[in-house]
């Protein structure tokens, strides 16, 4: 009699736990509730998924690189640029400084050149040279038709390959521009005349 009761308790629950289960899988089809610990994922609605297709179509891979910046509003992004600013006149410097009130604005360097030039040029002497003879008889001759041509010439010697020579010179002039004139004047008169330099004693 005990396994009678025993093998009928036994079938009694088995039955009962068969009815519940049969039962709530006819609930979960008829509602379609998700089934706990399977169906964790929550059905989307149509709404949901037009969203998701409207992110998708803006999506740019490269605002990552781009950094993290605000998008602009709608009014700002329509705007024009505005055009640049020009760029602030810059200052005078005191280089430009001497040229505006009227002063020289030549090199420092150049007009320590020019200086120099200038002393150079006043180290020498220019000699306009009519004639060098051997004797002297010849020379002073030389030294007479220039003086009727209205020159004043003199006569010098000096020695040149063991020889005694005598110029005929007029000069000193204290500048090449005066002894070129005087040399211009003596060849317009059919006299040979040299452009001699020689340094200041």
């Amino acid at each position: 009699m005990k396994g009678q009761r025993g093998g009928f308790a036994l079938g009694l629950i088995v039955g009962l736990l068969a009815g519940l289960a049969i039962a709530l899988a006819v609930a979960l089809y008829i509602t379609k509730a998700p089934v706990p610990f399977i169906d964790k994922v929550p059905q989307r609605t149509a709404e949901q998924d037009s969203a998701e297709v409207e992110r998708n179509k803006r999506w740019d891979p490269n605002a990552p690189l781009a950094g993290k910046q605000p998008p602009l509003p709608a009014a700002a992004a329509s705007a024009p640029t505005a055009a640049p600013s020009a760029p602030p006149t810059a200052a005078r410097t005191p280089a430009s400084a001497p040229a505006a009130q009227g002063g020289s604005t030549r090199d420092p360097a150049a007009i320590l050149a020019g200086q120099s030039t200038d002393r150079a040029a006043e180290a020498f002497v220019y000699f306009v040279q009519t004639g060098a003879f051997t004797r002297t008889e010849d020379a002073e001759q030389e030294r007479a038709r220039l003086a009727m041509l209205g020159f004043t010439a003199k006569v010098s010697e000096r020695e040149q390959a063991g020889k005694t020579m005598y110029r005929v010179r007029t000069g000193p002039y204290g500048t090449r521009d005066d002894a070129e004139a005087v040399q211009g004047r003596l060849q317009a008169a059919n006299i040979d005349a040299r452009l001699v330099r020689a340094e200041k004693p």
